[in-house]
């Protein structure tokens, strides 16, 4: 390496960390260097340790945070310059100084008064390094800006993430998520939802579990079942208020949840779906099946799911039958035209970040005209035409989920949105596809998590 001469403060970078312009003050008589870190936090397994922490790399700027994590070197007991002893956790990473780079270590400790957010010490300062004690910012300046621009966002590393399955199925789709997150270098970590409790309050809102309160996650993947919509919704919010990264929102599950005001936002936002009617009481009967039109017609409980609660009325004596014995259970159903056309065949669009990843068709099973794969249905991949897939893209962002299943019907005059899914499965999807759905969210949730360029302060 070429020979360096620093000052007794220096513009440094942390590429590994995300870092790319920091002031570092040089210290000969330190013996290893220190970085300002808080909400330090060690995760991942016990045998390959990580920490998460988050850097003001400006001070004065407690609105300028760059979320880091690192494997977790050591844990050291270091003395300070006024005395105090405290026991710091030490991580290593890349020092980046003009065109020049070497590893170095470092321990994460508070700095908030000291004016300089890092301090390098002897053991990063390498053989070809001399020391200027009376000078200062001898490398090349870096800038702050850095940290306002879009450049910060391009430069961020792949770092480890730590993120929680919010599931209390061990199915195919909660291990998928684990084993990928896992093969990536995530910690992915399994919390069953009704486990959750919370404390509300302004200052600190936390999410608490078995106990314990929950760390802080870079995002959360919301595996929510029907039975515990509310309370699921509940905890996702906590999440929210926190400001957790959710692939899910708790509104847009929310919505997606009840057929009936589903089919509302549907219709808001013009999108295609069957003709469909509600109301509470039992004299509107033959109203509501005049809304929708002439038998066969659908009657289908709001908590359906999985086809459960889904009847198929052949006649306008059946439709009547169904609604009243419905009626008679004090439950709420809707009333739906029935497409002829789809002949037992719907299509299956997994939505990721308003893309679609894949696509099937599911076919019922023999005599069933619910093309469920839990109901004994099957799968094949399909092609879906432009305007299908506009339908299913368009009705993902209607209610603002960033991971949907959209059940299209092909009927005569375009394709009609059957229902948004906001906890779709991967299984079927990803055996009929052959795709890596799992492996196209978790390119999604990385891209997400990057640091955002934060304003700039008018002089």
């Amino acid at each position: 390496m070429d020979k360096l001469t620093f000052g007794w403060e220096e513009w440094v970078a942390l590429p590994d960390l995300g870092l790319p312009a920091i002031r570092a003050k040089v210290d000969t008589g330190a013996r290893t260097s220190a970085l300002h870190a808080h909400d330090i936090e060690v995760f991942g397994p016990a045998a390959k340790p990580k920490v998460r922490f988050n850097v003001h790399p400006i001070s004065g700027r407690q609105d300028v945070s760059i979320t880091c994590s690192a494997p977790l070197v050591d844990r050291r007991e270091v003395t300070s310059s006024n005395g105090e002893t405290e026991q710091r956790f030490v991580i290593a990473s890349t020092l980046s100084v003009g065109e020049q780079e070497w590893p170095i270590e470092i321990t994460l400790t508070n700095r908030a008064t000291m004016s300089s957010r890092m301090l390098l010490g002897r053991q990063a300062l390498s053989d070809h390094i001399s020391i200027s004690p009376t000078e200062k910012r001898l490398q090349p300046d870096l800038s702050y800006d850095v940290y306002h621009t879009a450049a910060l966002k391009r430069r961020a590393p792949k770092r480890a993430l730590r993120i929680a399955v919010l599931s209390r199925e061990d199915n195919y789709s909660t291990r998928r998520l684990v084993e990928v997150g896992d093969a990536r270098g995530h910690t992915v970590e399994v919390i069953n939802t009704t486990r959750c409790y919370m404390a509300i309050n302004t200052m600190a809102p936390e999410v608490h579990y078995d106990g314990k309160r929950l760390p802080r996650y870079d995002a959360v993947i919301p595996r929510i079942g029907a039975s515990i919509t509310p309370y699921g919704t509940a905890v996702i919010r906590q999440f929210e208020t926190i400001g957790t990264y959710c692939v899910n929102g708790s509104a847009g599950i929310t919505a997606s949840r009840d057929k009936l005001h589903a089919h509302q936002v549907l219709a808001s936002k013009k999108i295609g779906m069957p003709v469909t009617a509600f109301a509470a009481s039992p004299k509107d009967t033959s109203n509501l099946m005049g809304l929708v039109g002439t038998a066969p017609l659908i009657v289908k409980l709001l908590e359906s799911t999985q086809g459960k609660g889904v009847v198929l009325a052949e006649t306008k004596k059946a439709a009547e039958s169904v609604i009243d014995a419905f009626r008679g259970l004090k439950a709420n159903f809707l009333v739906q035209d029935f497409v002829k056309e789809a002949a037992g065949e719907d299509i299956r669009c997994l939505v990721i970040a308003g893309k679609v990843v894949a696509a099937m068709k599911r076919t019922g099973a023999e005599g069933d005209f619910r093309s469920n794969l839990h109901r004994g249905g099957s799968a094949t991949v399909v092609r879906i035409t432009r305007e299908e897939r506009d339908t299913a893209v368009r009705a993902a962002r209607a209610f603002g989920l960033g991971k949907a299943g959209v059940d299209l019907l092909r009927s005569t005059d375009g394709p009609k949105v059957l229902e948004v899914n906001s906890s779709p499965g991967f299984e079927g999807i990803e055996k009929a596809t052959g795709k890596d759905i799992v492996g196209k969210l978790y390119d999604e949730i990385e891209a997400r998590v990057k640091p955002q360029p934060s304003r700039r302060r008018k002089a």
